[in-house]
């Protein structure tokens, strides 16, 4: 079954990585790189992707029904989806299991779901 891990963060996490240490970024890509490849090799890993920065977001509404844009995040959001995965694997202990690698989990929130099919919908 398929797995979505999505990783949120914050923007003041975001901010103390960019101000970390080379050696301190090195280690976590390092833990990332390894991550990946472990989960290349055991065919779990269906996607994953880090996000750009937030400020870079449009958030999208249907207002009158025109569609609408904003910039941004909204500004009461307090953590932000920093990236995801996307895996296949047997159960949601694992899912958890693979959740429980990732380096943003000492300072923000990891949320696994399940990916449900479009059979699943109807």
């Amino acid at each position: 079954m398929k797995y979505a891990i999505l990783i949120y963060g914050s923007l003041e996490a975001r901010q103390a990585w960019q101000d970390s240490a080379e050696d301190h970024k090195a280690a976590g890509l390092q833990a990332y790189a390894d991550l990946n490849h472990d989960l290349s090799e055991s065919g779990e890993l269906v996607t994953t992707e880090a996000l750009a920065d937030p400020s870079l977001t449009r958030h999208v509404t249907i207002r009158d029904g025109q569609t609408v844009t904003g910039d941004g995040p909204y500004a009461e959001v307090k953590e932000l989806l920093a990236g995801f995965y996307v895996v296949d694997c047997d159960s949601i202990q694992r899912a958890v299991e693979i959740a429980g690698r990732i380096p943003e989990l000492a300072s923000g929130r990891i949320e696994v779901r399940p990916v449900m099919t479009y059979s699943e919908l109807e």
